[in-house]
């Protein structure tokens, strides 16, 4: 496994790669998660992918340049690091926060993805959070213990120590501007201009104890602008499923990679 960073148009991005496959897989983490969230999915891919997964600006090893942290700019992140990298085609894998950036850069078509795995993404829609309950997240970001009380709510099960301390450490390692962009802007945002566009196969897995993201809500919020989707829920899986089933997401990753050879 090798660490390092490339510079993008206004950022330097952190990355972890993985991997000598015959597909490529390039990973997004969840709002206050870091390269480091994929890393049981990565180990389970080993000898069938190209592994590839990246600190987002603000969060792990990553940094702004700009000052920015909106989704726009993390999808050109994105493209950059494809490019860099030589990646195309590849599989673009997007947790929570991550599944939103990935379907801006699936809609813009610029450096489209050939098949997507959404992980409890956040739908295209604006989610239908107050302003209220978005400052009370962004307020349990900010310590320990309001991290812990996150988990509460996040994981389906629980988590093994090494795991929980890898998530608090990379919840409170995230910037305050990194933060604070996802619970303002981001999670109200619309992006699903351009995303019935998108003709690649997709996977969305959620799991059955999610409480962001529930089954039945992704699949009214996906079923026009991605109708070619499959939809899997996962039983006895919460919102931090890369760390909880990290075989479900990395199966998921296989139909994906196996359903582009088949075009």
């Amino acid at each position: 496994m090798t660490d390092t960073t490339i510079q993008t148009r206004g950022a330097k991005i952190a990355y972890t790669e993985r991997g000598r496959g015959a597909i490529n897989c390039l990973f997004l983490h969840y709002w206050g998660g870091s390269s480091s969230t994929w890393k049981e999915v990565m180990a389970e891919l080993d000898a069938d992918a190209r592994c590839v997964a990246v600190d987002q600006r603000g969060w792990g090893r990553s940094r702004s340049l700009n000052g920015r942290h909106d989704l726009e700019v993390m999808a050109d992140d994105v493209e950059d690091v494809v490019a860099a990298l030589g990646l195309t085609p590849y599989v673009l894998v997007g947790h929570s926060m991550g599944g939103k950036v990935a379907q801006i850069v699936a809609a813009r078509g610029r450096s489209s993805p050939a098949g997507l795995v959404l992980v409890a993404p956040a739908p295209p829609q604006a989610m239908p959070v107050s302003n209220e309950q978005r400052q009370a997240m962004l307020a349990s970001y900010q310590s320990r213990a309001g991290v812990e009380q996150a988990l509460s709510i996040l994981a389906g099960r629980s988590l093994d120590s090494a795991q929980r301390e890898r998530v608090i450490a990379d919840t409170l390692a995230g910037t305050p501007a990194a933060k604070r962009e996802w619970t303002q802007h981001g999670m109200i945002a619309t992006v699903d201009l351009g995303l019935r566009n998108f003709a690649g196969p997709v996977r969305i897995v959620v799991g059955e104890l999610d409480r962001v993201e529930r089954p039945e809500a992704l699949r009214a919020a996906f079923a026009e602008v991605l109708p070619q989707a499959i939809i899997e829920t996962i039983p006895e899986m919460g919102h931090l499923s890369p760390l909880e089933k990290p075989d479900a997401i990395a199966s998921a990753c296989r139909a994906v990679a196996s359903a582009l050879m088949t075009l």
